[in-house]
């Protein structure tokens, strides 16, 4: 996985000239769609990385009546909103070259 917490991704929005973004690939659809499943790996990773930090301070109980305020929990909650998201972090590697993909419809006609 990415690491995140030393990502240089800008957390506010960017304007990235399109020219390189399209450039790998000569076609911004097809940098575009590459860079959005590349946002949704690192989405569901992050998702997971937090789903199993926050199962740490899970309480189990079934009365509605005593709800705790658990500081740790808020603070590993601020740390991961404070995060870039995860598009901005797929467009960093694809601009850093760190994506790896290939075209399949290429290899389907020189076979």
């Amino acid at each position: 996985m990415t690491d995140i917490k030393n990502s240089e991704a800008p957390i506010n929005t960017k304007t990235i000239d399109k020219n390189l973004i399209d450039a790998p690939t000569d076609n911004i659809y097809e940098a575009i769609s590459i860079i959005s499943k590349r946002a949704n790996q690192i989405n569901a990773d992050i998702k997971k990385e937090l789903l199993e930090k926050l199962d740490e301070f899970a309480t189990y109980n079934d009365s509605l009546e005593e709800i705790f305020e658990n500081k740790e929990q808020i603070e590993v909650s601020k740390f991961y909103e404070k995060l870039p998201k995860p598009h901005a972090l797929a467009i960093e590697e694809w601009l850093q070259d760190k994506i790896y993909y290939r075209n399949t419809r290429d290899e389907e006609l020189e076979g």
